[in-house]
């Protein structure tokens, strides 16, 4: 079956993105940005692409949920044996993008990922709910499982052992990642497909952004 998409086209012409409404530190335009999403319609507004690379090379993208926004970067958590875990611990660089189609913005980061500390990690596991406290013991993400069945019954065996106590231990190999950017680009659509991109920049960690505008 052959899809045809060439005729779906939509003239973006919500809003604008110029030098005189961006600081020269791209973190609070984000934070204005998500919560523009956050208040603008826009489901799982932390919902963003995650690309990785395998040792062969071979980039590997999946969605993630983006969790806290620190001084250092952008936080998510994961299985770290998971596929996306030991690509991150081989190869510790990574790009992301954010999508808001509500708001016809895009945003996508580029940096080195390191580990998130023990103490951060454990304090994010702390506040979920039961239930996801109890997915993250139970699943061996991203491994081959025999069936359906195999995840029910290692959820009866966890929810029986922890029955009685209202959280449970963050596992040893679930935590967070920090994404440390060196590259920020904030995309806004506009009419005539001129859209706005302003790329923030710097050349190490720590040192001064520089912006600049792309051609769309």
């Amino acid at each position: 079956m052959a899809i045809d998409a060439g005729d779906l086209r939509v003239d973006y012409q919500i809003d604008e993105l110029l030098e005189s409404n961006a600081p020269e530190n791209p973190f609070p335009l984000f934070d204005r940005w998500f919560t523009d999403a956050k208040n603008g319609g826009c489901l799982e507004p932390n919902a963003m692409v995650l690309a990785t690379v395998t040792e062969q090379g071979t980039p590997a993208a999946r969605v993630v949920l983006l969790k806290q926004v620190i001084a250092d970067g952008f936080v998510f958590f994961t299985n770290y044996e998971s596929r996306k875990g030991r690509e991150l611990e081989a190869m510790p660089q990574a790009a992301s993008v954010f999508n808001w189609l509500a708001l016809q913005r895009q945003v996508r980061i580029e940096g080195r990922v390191v580990r998130a500390t023990p103490e951060r990690s454990t304090a994010y596991f702390q506040t979920r709910p039961k239930k996801s406290q109890i997915g993250a013991w139970v699943s061996p993400q991203s491994q081959e499982i025999p069936d359906r069945t195999f995840l029910e019954n290692r959820q009866e065996e966890i929810e029986a052992q922890y029955a009685d106590a209202e959280a449970l231990p963050r596992p040893e190999n679930w935590g967070g990642y920090v994404i440390i950017p060196t590259l920020i680009e904030f995309w806004q659509g506009r009419s005539s497909r001129l859209h706005d991109r302003l790329v923030y920049q710097r050349e190490a960690e720590g040192a001064d952004w520089k912006r600049v505008r792309l051609a769309p």
